[in-house]
């Protein structure tokens, strides 16, 4: 419940209030129990306060009021597509003072970095305006949820200058701005420095970055302790890049956690832009994956399908968990690479686990426990949902789950 209150704690407070009028009452003090009747009413009523967003409200500028509420941390967006209304570097933008907001769409709600009515047709990355559709930074924990939007339209729209009137990340002793990946990655969502937000049910679709992470951007800089961003029961679709990472880039030092999602169609290794010829390649003879994991970094993936994308996963961080996964033919054709595609590229492979590959190249190191794993797996015969159909998948993979809105109204 919004506020922090649960139903029976709410029940509890209506019954013990109830007797307390009642015993009022029979004392005589109507006039005062009536009174405060009304101030309890009115308090049950606040304490379930929700903030709204409807088509043509300004989401930034609600968030910044929940952030200022000190009870009421629940923001919910109705059915509608939101764009920006001016050209500036995100769509909307949650720091330290929105720790703990729950954000979530009611309904179909689309986030989108494009608005062709103030974008010029010559701009590089017409029409999207913003270089991020949602940022995430420094002094985000697991309390802050987004859920349930469909975020989309990133198109390599990059300004490189802090807005004073909207400056996304405040400095921050030791988190340096990277001149080049904090501006530019991560299209679709950029996660900065000590920021572990929870994510789930969302569809990242559509979004170009260059030179990486046309999807999702995380760069924790080292400060993850214990820490990761959550992604659980989210697709990632069609997103692209340069380089590398075209779903979720984990640049060095980051951690993530990510649970039953579903990545098809994200192509990375897409041909060159001016940005991107400058930046060294990664992976320059094999290309990168779609999931990205750069040195120093940590992964936990369980229950994910990886299906039609130009690459699977390349990892090279530490300790990473990769269990009830299915990896299925990530050979999309096109971009600059002309190696055989592969589905995992892994050195530290001892958390590999109950996974199914089939592709070009299965095991690009030859490092994959084959007794704990099936190499060379059968057709798992997706429906169109992506819930493999064949016997023997049974525990692996992405399934969908259906959303239920209607705790948000």
């Amino acid at each position: 419940m919004p506020g922090g209150w649960t139903q029976s704690s709410k029940v509890m407070r209506t019954i013990s209030t109830y007797k307390f009028f009642t015993k009022s009452i029979k004392k005589g003090s109507a006039v005062t129990s009536l009174a405060l009747l009304g101030c309890f009413l009115y308090a049950c009523s606040y304490s379930d306060q929700v903030h709204h967003v409807y088509p043509g409200d300004d989401i930034q500028a609600v968030l910044d009021r929940a952030a200022s509420d000190p009870h009421h941390k629940r923001v919910v967006v109705h059915s509608g597509t939101y764009r920006p209304s001016k050209h500036r570097q995100a769509l909307i933008a949650l720091n330290k003072q929105h720790d703990g907001i729950i954000l979530e769409a009611e309904g179909d709600v689309t986030l989108t970095a494009a608005n062709s009515q103030i974008a010029q047709e010559e701009d590089e990355g017409y029409p999207a305006v913003v270089n991020h559709v949602v940022y995430f930074g420094d002094g985000i924990s697991s309390k802050t949820i987004l859920r349930g939007f469909k975020i989309t339209g990133a198109n390599n729209h990059i300004i490189f200058s802090e807005d004073p009137e909207f400056m996304i990340q405040p400095e921050v002793a030791g988190l340096e701005k990277h001149k080049l990946f904090f501006y530019a990655d991560g299209g679709g969502i950029k996660i900065f420095g000590r920021s572990f937000p929870t994510i789930e049910d969302c569809i990242i679709h559509d979004n170009y970055a260059s030179p990486c992470a046309g999807g999702v951007s995380i760069e924790h800089k080292g400060t993850i302790g214990k820490n990761a961003v959550r992604f659980s029961n989210c697709i990632f679709r069609n997103n692209s890049c340069p380089i590398n990472g075209a779903g979720i880039d984990m640049l060095r030092g980051s951690a993530a956690v990510v649970e039953n999602c579903l990545f098809v169609d994200n192509k990375s290794n897409s041909n060159h832009d001016t940005r991107s010829s400058k930046v060294p390649p990664w992976r320059p003879k094999r290309g990168g994956g779609t999931l990205t994991i750069f040195p120093t970094s940590r992964v936990v993936v369980k229950n994910c399908t990886f299906t039609g994308n130009r690459n699977g996963v390349d990892d090279s961080g530490v300790n990473s968990i990769f269990e009830d996964c299915i990896f299925w033919m990530n050979n999309a054709p096109g971009g600059w690479l002309t190696a055989p595609r592969y589905e995992l590229d892994i050195k530290d492979a001892d958390g590999v686990r109950r996974c199914f590959l089939q592709g070009e190249t299965i095991d690009l190191f030859g490092t994959l426990n084959p007794e704990e794993n099936v190499l060379g797996c059968p057709d798992p015969k997706f429906d169109a949902a992506y819930r493999p159909q064949a016997a023997g998948f049974e525990k692996a993979g992405y399934r969908p789950v259906v959303r239920d809105t209607s705790k948000s109204r």
